[in-house]
């Protein structure tokens, strides 16, 4: 119940008294009493203690205070990120920067006529940035766990989906997600870049999602390599119905193979100023002000990694070659548009709503839309893409339009006398 000696000198050093003013100092928890004999204080471990020792812990991360959307970013050493979990990059050299950007990248126009738009940070911005050497993380909440533990019980299938725009019926029974797009096949891509203003769709139900993307495919169907970027809002996901900037990758077909944002190990980012999953604010409102996002993907030719670059920004980070095999030469198909998932609750349609939640024909200022639509060529050249289809899973629902300037107007409410 004690040592058998103390330190001889212990207990009688002359104390310093000169210039100084000393106390004895309690624990702020004596104002509340003191154990009784034969008991020992022990801090109680509180529920949210638990996510802090898992992601604070593992990666070195610095708090900053919850932001007004009630998330925490975490600045993590740019070389203890969850990239570096994944086998295949246990010793990787981080690329700091693209090799090459591609041509025409920063040079490109703005479409100004009867267009009042504005570049968006992100919320966290607010209460500062990340210092160098350090990446923004968005922390994971205790309410994230389950959310995260079903969509791996369940699989990626569930949550995610490309629409195969040669075969309606299947789009129709392709686990209930709905798309409204264009896009290009049949040639090598070598990237993508548009600009999308951003909304706040409403849902009908939690367990469905709305969002907005470029995405880069390639590979057969069973194993196809996806790289994917926009903003969506997606409660099941993130507990909250906030507009959020988002990536996807896969190297499976959906299957076990790839994540959002950072939640498994695979993208490497580099940008100390974009979180993945943070709030995108303001947003866009009907008849009003404009908001929009400009995201670009493309393959680095020297390294063969996946860029992608947020606004004109530096680059927010890349995938690694070695993810994505389907994609190691170029993409097979680009495509630019909507997604929401329909659960057809009661046998109805959801009225879940696409973008602004407005039919393509209502035009600028009401209906959602994609701007300076472009490709990478094999010359590492942004060039507007040739043979562009669209394509809709049911158009009274939601429908897309392409404009010869560039411009892809989409969206719709879901549910209506015509979408029943």
């Amino acid at each position: 119940m004690r040592p058998s000696f103390h330190p001889l000198g212990l207990d009688d050093e002359n104390e310093v008294a000169s210039k100084m003013e000393t106390s004895s100092i309690r624990q702020l928890w004596h104002q509340n009493g003191r154990c009784p004999k034969d008991t020992i204080p022990i801090r109680r471990t509180k529920k949210d203690d638990v996510m802090r020792a898992s992601s604070v812990e593992r990666y070195g991360k610095k708090r900053h205070h919850p932001y007004p959307d009630g998330d925490i970013i975490d600045c993590v050493h740019i070389s203890h990120q969850p990239a570096f979990d994944h086998p295949s990059l246990k010793n990787h050299t981080i690329q700091m920067r693209p090799s090459f950007h591609p041509l025409g990248l920063y040079d490109e126009k703005r479409v100004a006529s009867k267009m009042e738009t504005s570049s968006i940070p992100q919320l966290w911005h607010q209460n500062g940035r990340c210092p160098e050497d350090t990446i923004p993380i968005r922390r994971t909440k205790k309410g994230d766990v389950p959310r995260a533990s079903f969509i791996e019980r369940f699989g990626k299938n569930m949550r995610r989906t490309i629409p195969n725009p040669t075969s309606i019926e299947s789009n129709r029974n392709n686990n209930r997600h709905e798309h409204a797009i264009v896009y290009v096949r049949g040639g090598k891509y070598y990237g993508a870049k548009a600009t999308i203003n951003v909304w706040n769709p409403k849902l009908e139900h939690e367990d469905e999602f709305s969002l907005s993307q470029l995405w880069i495919l390639g590979g057969p169907t069973e194993v196809l390599n996806t790289i994917e970027a926009g903003w969506h809002v997606d409660p099941f996901l993130y507990g909250d119905h906030r507009t959020r900037l988002f990536t996807f990758w896969t190297g499976d077909g959906y299957k076990s193979v790839g994540c959002y944002n950072l939640q498994c190990s695979g993208f490497v980012q580099v940008n100390k100023e974009v979180a993945l999953g943070a709030t995108i604010y303001p947003i866009s409102s009907c008849g009003g002000r404009q908001y929009e996002i400009t995201l670009s993907l493309w393959k680095d030719p020297k390294t063969g990694n996946w860029w992608l670059q947020y606004g004109n920004q530096s680059p927010v980070g890349y995938w690694p070659s070695s993810l994505l095999p389907h994609l190691s030469d170029s993409a097979s198909a680009i495509q630019w548009g909507g997604e929401v998932v329909n659960l057809n609750s009661n046998g109805q349609h959801t009225s879940t709503k696409m973008g602004s939640g407005h039919f393509p024909e209502e035009g600028f200022g009401k209906a959602s839309l994609f701007k300076n639509i472009r490709i990478v060529d094999k010359s590492n050249y942004l060039q507007a893409p040739r043979g562009i289809r669209t394509f809709a899973t049911r158009s009274n629902c939601y429908n897309v339009h392409y404009k010869n300037n560039g411009y892809i107007y989409y969206g719709g409410p879901g549910r209506n006398p015509k979408c029943t």
